[in-house]
């Protein structure tokens, strides 16, 4: 029997991310679920606990579709649980996992359903503030469309700060902002690059003698408190710029410029700041990286000029990053999309799996070869990578960005990490199970979820073609013994967002769980 319970969509979504979440990471790996009659069945083995959700599309990787409310067996009836009530169920299961209490897990699983609650609210149909350009605008809407958030995390809308100043710079409700800018002492500054040349095209405003101008996010500069006396305040003008999908990186459309600032605020997991070397560290990266040959098809959006206060402290709250933008990858009737606003959706089209086999054939070979040729670890994870679409919407080009993610082997770039701050090394195993996660698990299969979505029974042609051209790619690497064992099927790893949230660790020091491989051969 089933008991009826209306709940809303927002309840729901967060329950069923809640959900896949715990079956990834801890439920998968112990054994405690199967599918049967339609349904998932989830045991909570500890707290002597079952649940079942309807399936909408299994997966051959456990990223199963959801639909309709998680229910608990109690006695011989079936209820439907919230998403609180839910997150209190698998906080009992991980207290007597791990041993140890968290006592704001069930407050952010909340929070974070409630968030995306006021974004199904108020997002406008349309965006209110238009270039007018096509191409220009179809990319920020592609920013700002991911109103439901990272799919494989518990609490994928949770952030502090207060509501107004979400609603406020949301980039899901498809805010626009200026920046507020600050006059620093040129004897307070710390820069490296072209940092002034870039920033004219966002028409700052006229700085005092011996000063220069600096971009601030508007939130951050409400976050900051009374400005240091040192400092100028210069107020808010310049260029439109739109928040993207990382919220703090804001995107001038006029400029075509892209502008990574700190911002004081935790997202899902971690506190978004700039540290002082990851300013130094993504300058230094864009030099040493112009000249590593990428896979044809494949360029990096370059991070060339910082620019900060050179005070403790201060260095953190206003520094800020320049990215180059997109225009110069761009031909006449190319369109630039987010992968992540591809993936979000059922991706109908009209020959997906030659479509996934372009789409493969320019990612894979770029971000393999930069690891197993270069050392490079590239986190090619859905929102670090802008696909270019042709006028057929067929993809011909891939756009790699953000650099506080680029991280260098310790055996092979020895000769770059001398020079760079240590965090920007990864040991050789760690390199790999990066470069395997973003790219197989975190960003591939979640677009093969969303192309099987709109073309029921493809899945198992799409990982077919997928081990084509990672067995292509492996060859032409020397067949490096770690894809060898991806290609014989060992599992992939899977980051554990939901541990990690549980024991309140930076994302730095998120483990890895088991995947299932869908590209191995059978024994």
């Amino acid at each position: 029997m089933t008991a009826a319970v209306a709940l809303s969509t927002a309840d729901v979504a967060a329950s069923h991310t809640l959900l896949g979440c715990l079956a990834r990471e801890v439920c998968g790996p112990e054994r405690q679920i199967t599918i049967t009659d339609g349904y998932a069945l989830v045991r909570l083995p500890r707290s002597d606990v079952l649940l079942r959700c309807e399936v909408a599309r299994m997966s051959a990787v456990g990223a199963h579709r959801y639909t309709g409310p998680v229910q608990r067996l109690s006695g011989d009836l079936w209820s439907p649980v919230t998403a609180t009530d839910l997150a209190t169920l698998v906080g009992d299961e991980l207290r007597l996992r791990t041993g140890f209490p968290n006592e704001e897990f069930v407050t952010q699983v909340a929070a974070s359903r409630d968030a995306l609650q006021r974004v199904l609210l108020h997002r406008p149909a349309a965006d209110p503030q238009p270039t007018g350009d096509p191409v220009t605008d179809s990319y920020v809407d592609s920013e700002q469309s991911l109103v439901y958030g990272h799919p494989r995390h518990p609490t994928p809308k949770w952030r502090s700060g207060d509501t107004e100043a979400w609603d406020t710079y949301a980039p899901e409700l498809r805010t626009t902002v200026q920046a507020h800018w600050i006059g620093v002492p040129r004897s307070l500054l710390a820069e490296d690059g072209p940092f002034d040349q870039l920033i004219s095209a966002l028409q700052p405003p006229p700085a005092p003698p011996g000063h220069v101008p600096l971009p601030v996010h508007p939130w951050q500069y409400r976050l900051a408190g009374p400005l240091d006396p040192r400092l100028r305040d210069l107020g808010v003008g310049g260029a439109t710029l739109r928040p993207t999908a990382s919220v703090r990186t804001l995107y001038a459309p006029g400029a075509d410029l892209f502008v990574k600032t700190s911002l004081h605020v935790r997202i899902t997991n971690c506190l978004r700041k700039n540290a002082r070397y990851e300013l130094t560290g993504a300058v230094a990266l864009t030099r040493l990286l112009s000249g590593v040959p990428l896979a044809p098809g494949t360029a990096l959006l370059p991070e060339p000029a910082y620019r900060t206060v050179d005070v403790p402290g201060l260095d953190e709250t206003f520094g800020v990053i320049l990215r180059g933008g997109l225009r110069g990858h761009l031909r006449p009737g190319d369109i630039p999309v987010l992968a992540a606003a591809l993936a979000a959706s059922p991706l109908q089209l009209a020959d997906p799996v030659g479509w996934w086999r372009a789409y493969t054939k320019l990612l894979v070979p770029a971000i393999l070869g930069l690891w197993a040729e270069h050392g490079v670890v590239h986190e090619a994870h859905l929102q670090n990578v802008v696909v270019v679409l042709n006028a057929d919407r067929h993809p011909i080009r891939m756009l790699l960005r953000d650099l506080e993610g680029v991280k260098l082997d310790t055996e092979r770039r020895a000769d770059w990490l001398c020079g760079l701050p240590s965090s920007i090394g990864y040991h050789p195993e760690q390199a790999f199970n990066r470069v395997a996660y973003c790219l197989f698990v975190n960003h591939l299969a979640e677009l093969a979820g969303a192309l099987a979505d709109a073309h029921p029974g493809i899945e198992a042609q799409l990982w077919a073609a997928l081990r084509d051209v990672v067995s292509e790619t492996t060859r032409a690497l020397g067949s490096p013994p770690q894809l060898r064992a991806v290609l014989a099927g060992v599992p992939l790893p899977a980051k554990g967002n939901l541990l990690v949230r549980w024991q309140r660790d930076a994302d730095r020091h998120a483990g890895y769980v088991p995947f299932p491989n869908p590209l191995g051969q059978a024994l």
